[in-house]
């Protein structure tokens, strides 16, 4: 289907612990559309995060395909990869990863100037990336002179300012207090209305999952549930 985003086929992920070989992910299946926020659920050691960075072409499958935008990444080099993620992905982790020498501008042009694109075209960019994420005035701003939760908003500007397809989220609320919490997943929301951006998001709070389009349960390496709002 042109409109799927993702297309996962019987991904199955294992290593080798001492003389044990522990399956992570067992034959999972999953498609995303297009403009979906999908939630992935599940209890600390159920491959969750496994699974988002396999998506994210940051870890190998040990088996099956994972089909993204149509092209399968895993045969793709390092190089080609590093340049897909680039043109087509956006990360957010639970502790933001921002470079604390720069301000909220420069981390969010980062992306946009690792692309090849000079500072005069990416900066006016990235404010209005941070415009959108309610920060514009904050732009001169260092991460240490920020809030936790305008340090999160930087981190979702700095995700989105390259307009990619997907946003893989991992536990992107985990760091945060409950109002902010809330405060982050509309923010997502919002953001996925307005750019038609896909959304998939690991998260351990079922009440914030809720608030997505769709859930996935992964238990023990396998999904075990799915739920539409």
């Amino acid at each position: 289907m042109s409109d799927l985003v993702i297309d996962c086929k019987k991904l199955g992920k294992s290593y080798q612990d001492g003389k044990a070989q522990v399956e992570v992910l067992k034959g999972v299946d999953l498609k995303i559309k297009q403009g979906e926020m999908l939630a992935i659920v599940g209890s600390s050691g159920s491959g969750k995060s496994t699974l988002l960075h396999i998506l994210g072409t940051l870890d190998t499958a040990s088996s099956g395909t994972v089909t993204i935008k149509g092209v399968e990444v895993a045969k793709l080099s390092r190089a080609k990869q590093a340049e897909f993620r680039n043109q087509h992905m956006g990360f957010i982790y639970q502790f933001h990863h921002l470079l604390m020498e720069f301000t909220a501008l420069e981390n969010v042009a980062m992306p946009l100037l690792i692309r090849g694109m000079s500072a005069k075209q990416a900066e006016p960019e990235a404010l209005a990336m941070l415009q959108r994420v309610g920060l514009e005035k904050r732009a001169s701003h260092k991460p240490s002179e920020l809030s936790g939760g305008e340090r999160q908003r930087v981190a979702i500007a700095r995700a989105l300012v390259t307009k990619p397809a997907l946003v893989l989220a991992d536990e992107p609320t985990g760091n945060l207090d409950k109002h902010n919490a809330i405060n982050i997943y509309e923010l997502l929301a919002e953001l996925n209305h307005q750019l038609n951006t896909s959304f998939v998001v690991v998260t351990h709070d079922l009440e914030l999952a809720e608030k997505l389009g769709r859930s996935v349960q992964l238990d023990d390496g396998v999904i075990a549930e799915v739920s539409h709002a």
